[in-house]
């Protein structure tokens, strides 16, 4: 008889399932100001507990707190606000056009507004990010025309991209937002490349790569992270995680029992982990890594630890497989909601405005959208003969000859 047990492999399993009560009680969240801010040089074995706590500005009464609260301009915390505002009236707007059988797919960021606005305000013109599918506040905090966005989503004649990417697959070269790809993980590796090349060109701009927790496990992010461990590129290496990759919670990825962000401690560079809720946190860390970056420091990565509000996309119904209470349960809070108090309570902000934002950018919204839906709309609107154009510089004869049978 054999001394040894039949041998067992772990599935992690998440906290909660439908039906269950929401349970966070593994989300250990630290006082606010409480975690250290380290020099700009600093070298990464000098910091590696900011890898397993939790950078945090705002405490429960909204009061900016600790070593990262301070020179935050209070400009960029009130625009931060309105471009946070704006994001959540597109969101909704573009669902209710998905609903309505205009467009085939879309994916919020309900919840998560606060990463992609903050961390945009950190940058500079020229920087460029690579970013996922619910980084679109990088845009929406920029001048990229919004009917432009929303003709993409319509796949309409005015889609920027001609129709041949998915519905939220935006591009701007001139706005510093690489091309959405698909296949997920590519974007991280390239964002790597793109700023070893600004490098070797002797310029002053970096680059962001932006990656999902679920994400994690494709080889692409360890091959952006063995790069940029060996070559140093000026590129912040976003990690956001939103506890859900579609119904495989954090742990599928190996975020259970370890931060994301300690991965970077492997490969001897910085890492932070910070409250993606927090507007003041994400800003302040944002401009920190940026920085770094900037004045030729090296990578950081830094995990962005927030809640995913909404379904994964319109294909997706997460009460199969979470409990229907647990995005209300969330520990962290709405970002909107804590920093409109935050602001309130300096006299910078107030409910009266609050209700006139939120009005003015729902009537740029729906504005935008007519205009969008004049251009057409799924299965309306778009030329066949996009097809065949910008593919080869020469049409060959094949094409040639089934552009002619379709008449265009």
């Amino acid at each position: 008889m054999s001394e040894y047990k039949p041998l067992k492999f772990h599935v992690p399993e998440p906290p909660g399932r439908p039906g269950d009560e929401p349970d966070f009680s593994g989300v250990v969240i630290p006082e606010a100001g409480s975690v250290r801010r380290p020099e700009i040089d600093c070298d990464a074995a000098d910091m590696k507990e900011l890898a397993s706590t939790m950078v945090r500005v705002l405490n429960k009464d909204g009061e900016a707190v600790g070593p990262w609260a301070e020179g935050l301009d209070d400009d960029v915390l009130v625009q931060g606000l309105k471009n946070m505002i704006r994001v959540r009236a597109y969101d909704e707007r573009m669902m209710t056009l998905q609903r309505q059988g205009k467009t085939s797919f879309y994916m919020k960021c309900t919840g998560e507004e606060a990463i992609a606005v903050g961390f945009r305000a950190a940058m500079q013109q020229g920087d460029m990010n690579f970013p996922t599918y619910r980084q679109q506040g990088l845009l929406l905090s920029t001048d990229y025309p919004v009917v432009d966005m929303i003709c993409q989503i319509l796949s309409n004649s005015r889609d920027p991209l001609k129709g041949r990417q998915l519905p939220i697959m935006y591009s701007s070269k001139e706005h510093g937002f690489f091309s959405i790809s698909g296949n997920l993980g590519t974007q991280f590796i390239q964002a790597v490349g793109w700023a070893m090349a600004s490098a070797i060109k002797g310029d002053t701009k970096i680059a962001a790569g932006w990656i999902g927790d679920g994400s994690t496990a494709e080889t692409d992010f360890h091959a952006a992270l063995v790069n940029a461990s060996v070559y140093k590129p000026p590129v912040v290496l976003n990690i956001v995680n939103n506890q859900w990759a579609i119904s495989s919670f954090r742990g599928i990825a190996g975020g259970d029992h370890a931060t994301f962000a300690e991965r970077a401690l492997g490969y001897d560079f910085p890492a932070l982990r910070v409250d993606g809720n927090d507007f003041l946190a994400v800003y302040a860390a944002s401009k920190w890594a940026v920085e770094r970056a900037r004045r030729g420091f090296g990578p950081t990565l830094i995990e962005w630890v927030t809640y995913r509000v909404a379904p994964h996309s319109t294909s997706d119904d997460p009460s199969q497989y979470r409990p229907k209470e647990e995005s209300s349960a969330w520990p962290l809070g709405d970002p909107i909601l804590r920093l409109k108090n935050h602001l309130i309570s300096r006299d910078l902000w107030s409910e009266e405005r609050q209700t006139q934002t939120e009005a003015e950018y729902n009537d740029e919204i729906r504005a935008a959208t007519k205009e969008a839906e004049s251009y057409g709309v799924m299965g309306s609107g778009a030329s066949p003969k996009d097809m065949f154009d910008d593919v080869y510089e020469v049409m060959p004869p094949h094409l040639r000859e089934q552009r002619q049978k379709l008449g265009v």
